[in-house]
């Protein structure tokens, strides 16, 4: 039986988001056939918002994975999907973004984007190069002149709504005092170990809604660990509640106000990333 997932209102114009989105990044990376397989399981578990960028390499696999629902009948039309992209930081110059998201539109196979996000409050150099990039090669962005390509982006009807991503508030606060239109939505790491509050304040005050991406601590990759599935205290409250101590962790999440990018690609723990949201 499918889950019923509540959505959030982002923008001015009340654009509906599913609060719990599936994210489509993945370290070490997966191959294509892997992504889209994942993408195709989530859809039939539940999901309808799909989180992706440019530098994951998933849009493409993403784009077929949902070729392939709409043509097997998985789902009647786009419109069901939220689809997130990001500007990746080699586009994130006045003249390269709207370049940028018709790129990522190609790939996707889509005509529009739900949210727009610039990735990182930084520039690299034009050439798309592997991480970690040189010092030498990483600039600070022009944050006017791309947010009003952004904006463009928006007006053009390339995208529903734009935003940012791993952006502090003070970043956020220099985007406001000049915005014709104001970011619908930031994207942020937040997690029970990591919580936010002063941004998520700030945000509530400006009518910024805000999304937590790696609500586990981006376990299983180099630069994360295990803090929150090893965490006592989580692991107590998952044994009283009979929930897992991701599910308590996504829940706490949600209780924030936040929406969630949550990510699996084992078909069990989707359905049980879904199931945080009818209890209390």
């Amino acid at each position: 039986m499918e889950n019923k997932v509540p959505e959030v209102s982002i923008g001015s114009c009340g654009l509906a988001m599913p609060a719990i989105g599936m994210g489509t990044a993945a370290y070490p990376p997966a191959d294509a056939k892997t992504i889209k397989s994942a993408i195709l399981e989530s859809i039939k578990a539940g999901y309808r918002h799909f989180d992706t960028a440019f530098i994951y390499g998933s849009e493409q696999p993403l784009g077929e994975a949902i070729a392939e629902a709409l043509s097997t009948g998985l789902i009647k039309s786009r419109d069901e999907l939220f689809i997130t992209s990001k500007l990746w930081c080699t586009f994130a110059e006045q003249d390269l973004v709207i370049p940028g998201i018709k790129m990522s539109l190609k790939n996707l196979q889509l005509e529009y984007l739900d949210l727009y996000l610039i990735h990182w409050p930084l520039k690299f150099s034009k050439e798309v190069s592997p991480l970690p990039v040189p010092k030498e090669e990483v600039f600070l962005l022009d944050f006017k002149s791309v947010w009003s390509a952004m904006e463009e982006c928006q007006l053009l009807g390339l995208t529903k709504a734009i935003g940012v991503s791993n952006f502090s508030s003070k970043r956020l606060e220099e985007i406001l005092s000049f915005a014709k239109i104001p970011p619908a939505v930031i994207q942020v790491e937040m997690n029970p170990l990591w919580q936010q509050k002063e941004l998520i304040e700030f945000c509530k005050a400006k009518g910024i809604h805000v999304s937590a991406h790696s609500p586990l601590g981006s376990i299983g990759t180099k630069w994360g660990d295990n803090r929150i599935l090893d965490c006592d205290d989580l692991k107590e409250i998952a044994e009283a509640r009979r929930k897992t101590t991701a599910q308590i962790s996504l829940r706490w999440v949600h209780e924030q106000g936040a929406s969630v990018i949550t990510k699996s690609f084992n078909k069990d723990r989707m359905k049980d990333k879904l199931e945080i949201f009818d209890w209390s």
